[in-house]
């Protein structure tokens, strides 16, 4: 199978996980982010997952759509994943509750129209 043919999947999967992000972050506060590790660590895969689904995506599909950050969403994850100790708690907090929001915004019109049986 073509990469690009599997592109509406991995843009599923980003938008998929940043709801998650925002629904684990519902009704939270930075004080609880700051004192909770389970919170932290829970947000982070959320953001992992989106930067892996992200770098699955081909390059035509992502040449087509400059209106999302690719190459910056790439960059958290591959420091999530590779640099996990200089992992900036603050400025991941202001991704996850700046940034993901509006990613949601610019992938929804990304995705086909789900067909009802």
């Amino acid at each position: 199978m073509q990469s690009e043919t599997r592109d509406p999947a991995y843009v599923w999967d980003m938008l998929d996980a940043a709801k998650t992000v925002v629904a684990i972050l519902s009704g939270k506060t930075k004080d609880d982010w700051d004192n909770d590790i389970v919170l932290r660590m829970a947000v982070e895969r959320g953001i992992e997952i989106i930067g892996e689904a992200a770098r699955r995506v081909s390059k035509i599909f992502t040449r087509q759509h400059p209106e999302i950050p690719w190459s910056d969403i790439i960059g958290q994850r591959n420091i999530l994943i590779h640099e996990y100790g200089r992992i900036n708690h603050d400025q991941l907090y202001r991704t996850a509750t700046q940034d993901v929001p509006k990613l949601i915004d610019r992938l929804l019109p990304l995705l086909p129209p789900v067909e009802e049986d």
